[in-house]
């Protein structure tokens, strides 16, 4: 199945934008029941699609709308922003030879993206290690991982 997805990366972002536009919907109703309660619910099913279509390292911070729906977390360098500059000339990771940089494959799959395929570009912040393993769907709604490092200046004010 992870291969079907793999080459319509286009369905993945429809689906993703269906299920980001339930969440926010349902919003009012999970705070009522509780974060954390709802968390428990849809943490498993969460974590085994993800890891089924994705391949989720479940860093709780989920940027697959903005990395071609590609989990950047399966870097071996655990890049959140790529690629590293050791892509091979065959597009192979330098750290893992049999394995394609998941930067090279990110940036394939984003070409077919209409909606968020122009995220690429964007700077991610580091991963906040805190959020590993809870739901990126829960952190969403809380905003708990809209939350920069100390000393972190997104770029867009640098600029």
């Amino acid at each position: 199945m992870h291969a079907f997805f793999r080459r319509r990366p286009q369905l993945l972002e429809k689906a993703y934008q269906l299920t980001e536009k339930a969440a926010w919907a349902l919003n009012p109703w999970i705070a009522k029941a509780g974060y954390e309660r709802v968390e428990r619910l849809i943490k498993g099913p969460e974590d085994a699609a993800k890891s089924l279509l994705f391949g989720c390292q479940r860093c709780g911070q989920c940027v697959l709308h903005s990395t071609g729906m590609t989990c950047p977390m399966n870097c071996p360098k655990n890049l959140r922003n790529g690629p590293c500059g050791g892509v091979r000339p065959n597009g192979h990771c330098e750290v893992k030879p049999d394995m394609r940089c998941v930067w090279v494959v990110a940036y394939e799959t984003s070409q077919s993206m209409p909606v968020y395929g122009h995220e690429l570009h964007d700077v991610q912040p580091p991963v906040d290690r805190r959020l590993q393993d809870t739901s990126a769907w829960i952190n969403m709604l809380t905003e708990v991982d809209k939350r920069l490092p100390e000393g972190w200046i997104p770029v867009k004010e640098i600029a």
